[in-house]
């Protein structure tokens, strides 16, 4: 998978993308993120890449014409498959489209700041827009970083166990049951005794009774 990404501060990547599962990924040529610094693309002497708004108001805006020139620049080497807008009011992430993206082989995501990107931009140089949640952040970097990272550990190879991914949270709209490791004691708390038997058809059912039970206490919006 080729992943790239357009911000204005690529420097916010270099720990969620240099540890973990993004790292190992990267490492064994499964994934290959690159960051493009969008005043890189900037014809202006001081490599500005917002101004004013048109009409007044707070704030300044990100300028069409870097992220177009970026973009066409991306656009020649190869066909990408989505160009992801980073915005609040985009469409909620969720783990459907985490899986869903997962299958694509190139994927561009840009980052808005300040007060967002010319409206242009949206209109014409995106496919999709997606948000983290009903809230602002500061830019669409850290939305990204946790969206990049979202999709990579669902690709194949990524995972130590294939099925790992497979019984993550969200995955069939439930939440994932209770987990447990050694020591099977601790302060006088004890591991469910299912857990222990070595009866294996019974702790899957166990263990999904477990996911039904706690997406209909905690999350009873999943799945209508």
């Amino acid at each position: 998978m080729q992943i790239d990404i357009l911000t204005l501060f690529p420097q916010i990547f270099d720990g969620p993308f240099s540890q973990s599962i993004v790292k190992r990924a990267v490492e064994k040529q499964l994934v290959n993120i690159d960051l493009h610094n969008i005043r890189d693309f900037s014809l202006s002497k001081h490599k500005n890449v917002d101004d004013y708004p048109f009409g007044g108001g707070a704030g300044m805006v990100m300028s069409v014409e870097p992220i177009d020139l970026c973009l066409q620049s991306l656009h020649t080497l190869r066909s990408y498959d989505e160009v992801i807008y980073l915005s609040p009011d985009g469409e909620l992430f969720d783990q459907k489209i985490a899986n869903q993206l997962s299958g694509k082989a190139n994927l561009i995501f840009l980052c808005g700041h300040y007060k967002g990107v010319d409206e242009r931009v949206r209109e014409n140089l995106v496919t999709r827009e997606l948000s983290l949640g009903d809230f602002v952040l500061s830019g669409g970097e850290l939305a990204a970083a946790a969206m990049v990272d979202a999709i990579i550990r669902l690709i194949p190879g990524v995972l130590g166990d294939e099925c790992s991914a497979l019984s993550d949270s969200f995955q069939d709209d439930l939440i994932s049951p209770p987990v447990y490791t050694r020591p099977a004691e601790y302060k006088g708390w004890k591991v469910p005794d299912i857990l222990l038997s070595g009866h294996q058809a019974k702790i899957d059912e166990w263990r999904h009774e477990q996911s039904l039970e706690r997406t209909a206490k905690r999350r009873p919006d999943l799945g209508k």
